[in-house]
Order: structure tokens, then sequence, then C-alpha cells
């Protein structure tokens, strides 16, 4: 909900970061991974219970790098495989974050873990089947920025991740009630875009 409003604030400093990342020699795919190295550390370091603000320091870099990815192949050309690259390095940041809970806990966190990632899992099914078909069908949009795949705005998205992350490597005892309730919107936000995509793609057959 929040991503275009944030694109707004965020891509000037961003971009004019990529141009100096890509005449340093940095490449986008090196940024994306550089940007999951850093989050899954961070996921390493909730994990272990390690300190507070380390987490969160790690958990924003890795976020601030996955911004810098797109900048830089801005610059230097966007391929479909950096695309894929990061789309995939997103999913794996997005996991690991809610198991490192889990792992911290497992007894207390272990259920609420469980329903998020389920969640997680079935909006980004809803999210990637709607860039599949908008791609098939041509579509574009740069509400979300310049995109290898076709962003559909929906209740959450990155900027309210990342802030449930936040959220939670500052207060981790608070981690049940936040990601059932933060699980409980994704599958609100789920059930909106498959009723966005059944007016734009639906017909008159079925499954396929």
């Amino acid at each position: 909900m929040l991503d275009g409003v944030m694109r707004r604030v965020i891509d000037p400093p961003v971009n004019a970061a990529g141009r100096w990342l890509a005449g340093k020699g940095a490449t986008a795919n090196a940024v994306t991974l550089a940007g999951l190295a850093v989050g899954l550390a961070g996921a390493g370091v909730i994990a272990v219970a390690g300190p507070w603000w380390v987490a969160l320091a790690l958990v924003l870099t890795s976020r601030v790098l996955d911004g810098l990815d797109g900048a830089v192949a801005r610059v230097r050309g966007k391929t479909d495989f950096g695309g894929y690259l990061d789309i995939v390095a997103d999913f794996a940041f997005y996991a690991a974050v809610p198991l490192a809970f889990v792992l911290r806990d497992p007894v207390l966190n272990g259920a609420a873990g469980a329903f998020l990632l389920a969640t997680f899992y079935i909006n980004g099914a809803t999210f990637l089947g709607y860039a599949v078909l908008a791609g098939k069908r041509g579509m574009e949009t740069v509400s979300r920025g310049e995109k290898s795949l076709y962003f559909t705005a929906g209740l959450l998205e990155g900027t309210e991740t990342i802030g449930l992350f936040a959220l939670l490597c500052l207060w981790p005892e608070a981690f049940v009630p936040l990601a059932t309730g933060f699980g409980a919107l994704c599958l609100v936000t789920a059930g909106a875009r498959v009723r966005l995509a059944l007016g734009v793609f639906g017909g008159r057959g079925g499954a396929e």
C-alpha cells in the first residue's frame, strides 16, 4: 500500500547512489547477492537472540541494497536474469526472517511463524501468478518503480513487510500477535489480488 509513496521519496537518492556504484564497477547481480547475504546474516542474528540493534541494522541494510540493485541495473542495463535473481533473493529474505524467529523460540513462535510463512507463500503465489499473466498480455506499470515483473498494488507490500521486520527486531516478545495479525492481512491482500485477477483476466474458461 505504501510502496508507491516510498518510491517517490527514496528513488532520487537511491538512483544517485546506484549511478555512483555503477561508476565504480559494481554489477546489479553482485548488489542483489550482497543484499541477500546481509539479510541472511540479520536473520542469523535474530535466530541466536543476538543484539537487536545488530539485527535491525542488517535487515535495513539488506533492503537498502535491494533498492540499489535496480538503480545499478538501470545504469548498466537490465537483464531478465537480473530481475529473476532479484525476486528469488527477495523471497529468500522474506522467508528467512520469520524462520529465524521460529528457530529463536520454536515452542512459543512455531505456530505463528508457520502461519506467517504460509500466508507469505499464498500471497507470493497471487503476486507471481498475476505478474506472469500480465507479462503474457504485455501489461506494464511503473507505479512501483521500474521492475522486471509486473508489480500489483496491495494492502501489504514491501514497505509494510520491512516495517514488520523492524518492529519485530525491536520487540521480539510480540512476535506471536504481530505475525498472526500480519499473516491475516496477507490473506486479505491475496484475496483482493485474486479478485483483481478475476476482473482483468477472467473469462468463461476454467483453470488450466
